[in-house]
């Protein structure tokens, strides 16, 4: 622990603490909607079809706004762009305060709280800036550990909306981000885009980004475990009550220690690649993902929720050991590159419950959409298996 301590003061650290709340509290805002979807199925009489847009449209629009808040933080400035994506969120929550009273003015406002997930893209390179070289995996874990607000905002909007109307959460919400605009404000200093950074030069890196094989496999990797976490416990309530009648509370509280678990255990994943490498990490991380993913409709209730815990606790992991790969091959472009990379993941996490949804209707069960997504998980496997290879080609080497 005095080692981590130690790292941890190698660095900014309150750079570090003003990207974790912007991440936490972004992450929070994010999913609102997904949070507060049955108190807004009542208020505004949707239909099943209706609900799911307000839910998607956020990791929708977030996942390509990742992307433009990826280029911003290089080219621009990551601090700048970061207090932008937090005023744009407070203009939203505002306006779902006062002004969101029908489902068309609702998709509007889902879709706009996309931008609180463009906080990824800027919430890393923030903290990666502020830290040497040797401590990145950790640094990069501890601030990407600030998904941890799904798991805030999925136990407490339930709970707010049950003794208040959702606009009022919305109000809430508001409050929370203005104070995180404030704190950030005073804790993370005013910082300059990279020096050789151009905003004119911006197509060249992407261009050059774009040639590198090891960004679309970082892509692929990243969709394996952050879009398998974001995925699985989105799934779990549904999977307890459908699979183990599990009432909806007791389903909850399971889901929100599942992502806890998976979002505190994160930074462990990016210190183990630090110290023993980010390939030889994943080597042994993504059978583990496959193996527990296959078990979790278990005919044991208990196995089951075990291999739940399991599961997304590797796929935290692995989402630590990606970022350090992303920091140790993309050191200039950390702003870009993990916009991409993170915007794979967002998409990963939109399509897994899609995929094991559509595999329930076509199989009659669950089991089916789990061992395809344990299928990738073991494909992401053999990739990194190859990569190790004495004599294999590396996907870091590989020619453009």
């Amino acid at each position: 622990m005095s080692e981590v301590w130690e790292i941890v003061k190698s660095g900014h650290w309150p750079s570090l603490v003003g990207a974790w709340v912007h991440l936490t509290v972004s992450f929070m805002v994010w999913l609102l909607v997904a949070a507060m979807s049955i108190p807004l199925v009542t208020a505004l009489q949707l239909t099943d079809t209706e609900i799911a847009w307000l839910v998607s449209l956020p990791l929708l629009s977030g996942a390509v706004l990742r992307m433009v808040a990826g280029w911003s933080a290089d080219w621009l400035g990551a601090r700048q762009t970061a207090v932008a994506i937090l005023i744009v969120e407070l203009l939203v929550l505002l306006w779902g305060w006062v002004g969101v009273s029908e489902y068309g003015t609702a998709l509007v406002f889902s879709l706009g709280l996309g931008v609180a997930g463009a906080s990824f893209a800027v919430a890393l390179p923030i903290a990666s800036r502020a830290y040497p070289p040797p401590a990145q995996g950790l640094i990069l874990g501890i601030a990407a550990s600030g998904n941890v607000g799904t798991v805030l905002i999925l136990f407490l909007a339930p709970r707010w909306a049950a003794v208040m109307d959702w606009h009022q959460v919305c109000g809430i919400m508001a409050a929370i981000v203005a104070a995180t605009l404030v704190g950030f404000e005073l804790l993370v200093p005013r910082m300059t885009p990279v020096p050789e950074a151009r905003v004119g030069a911006w197509w060249q890196n992407v261009a050059e980004l774009v040639r590198r094989r090891s960004a679309y496999w970082l892509c692929f990797l990243y969709a394996v475990t952050f879009g398998g976490f974001v995925g699985l416990c989105s799934v779990i309530p549904l999977l307890l009550h459908d699979v183990y009648r599990i009432e909806a509370i007791e389903a909850g509280i399971i889901a929100a220690l599942c992502g806890l678990i998976g979002s505190v255990i994160r930074p462990i994943g990016g210190y183990v690649a630090d110290r023993q490498g980010g390939l030889r990490a994943l080597y042994y991380v993504l059978p583990a993902i496959a193996g527990a993913v296959v078990a979790v409709v278990s005919p044991s209730h208990s196995m089951g929720v075990v291999m739940m815990v399991v599961a997304t606790a590797a796929m935290g992991f692995g989402n630590g050991v990606v970022f350090q790969l992303v920091a140790e091959w993309f050191p200039r472009d950390i702003g870009l590159a993990s916009g991409v990379v993170g915007a794979a993941g967002a998409v990963g996490g939109f399509v897994v419950p899609i995929l094991i949804g559509a595999m329930k209707g076509l199989s009659g069960s669950y089991e089916s959409g789990f061992w395809l997504f344990a299928g990738l998980a073991v494909c992401a496997w053999g990739t990194v298996m190859v990569a190790l290879r004495p004599n294999g080609s590396s996907p870091v080497n590989l020619p453009s």
